[in-house]
């Protein structure tokens, strides 16, 4: 059987780690929450059929379909992040020779600027279900495998947190405010609670293996 080192992993981490700009920060965060998502649904498949944990297989199996929605979801906007990025570059090679040129180059790098903003806030908002869902698998899933839950909601944290900063380094030169302090709002409101909800998750599985 082919290691899991020598397949599409290796071969991700190594654009990762290239002189390319592209897959970076924004991508790798995507990726992360889909681990995260995908811990999850691990969770859930190792413990729903267990007859020691029937009364909440119902419930675990809401959290499987949420979870690996969420997975597909993080794991194109990878591919998502990239295109946002190579736009933003697009936009600031434009030509700038004339008046009009500089105006047309300006209104395309804002618009990038805002697809750019809208990828990982889109990854922040997934992230964040992430954890939640985490949260209930860690309080709830088969105990055998407690800690992939808890690495999930480490994992989804991560990602929410790695993602919003690049909802920080775009929003900061978006010039239609509106936008950027709309954006700025809903990132925060994300991001509160988001560290609350992942230490207790931890803190459960800390406690059911002690």
């Amino acid at each position: 059987m082919t290691q899991i080192k020598d397949t599409e992993v290796e071969s991700f981490l190594a654009a990762l780690a290239s002189q390319s700009a592209t897959p970076g920060g924004g991508s790798a965060a995507a990726i992360i929450g889909a681990m995260g998502a995908a811990l999850v649904s691990m969770m859930c498949n190792l413990t729903i059929g267990k007859k020691k944990y029937a009364d909440v297989e119902g419930e675990m199996k809401e959290v499987l379909a949420k979870a690996e929605a969420l997975r597909r979801k993080l794991t194109a906007m990878i591919e998502d992040d990239v295109k946002a990025f190579d736009a933003v570059m697009g936009a600031y090679g434009m030509a700038k020779e004339t008046d009009a040129d500089k105006a047309a180059r300006e209104r395309a790098i804002q618009s990038a600027l805002k697809q750019a903003t809208d990828v990982p806030l889109r990854c922040c908002h997934a992230a964040r279900e992430v954890i939640d869902l985490a949260a209930i698998a860690s309080d709830k899933g088969n105990l055998n495998v407690i800690s992939d839950a808890g690495v999930g909601a480490l994992a989804a944290y991560a990602a929410l947190r790695s993602a919003a900063l690049n909802v920080f380094t775009n929003a900061r030169v978006i010039t239609d405010k509106t936008f950027a302090e709309a954006k700025l709002k809903e990132l925060n409101q994300l991001l509160a609670g988001a560290e609350g909800a992942t230490e207790k998750a931890y803190a459960v599985v800390k406690g059911k293996l002690s």
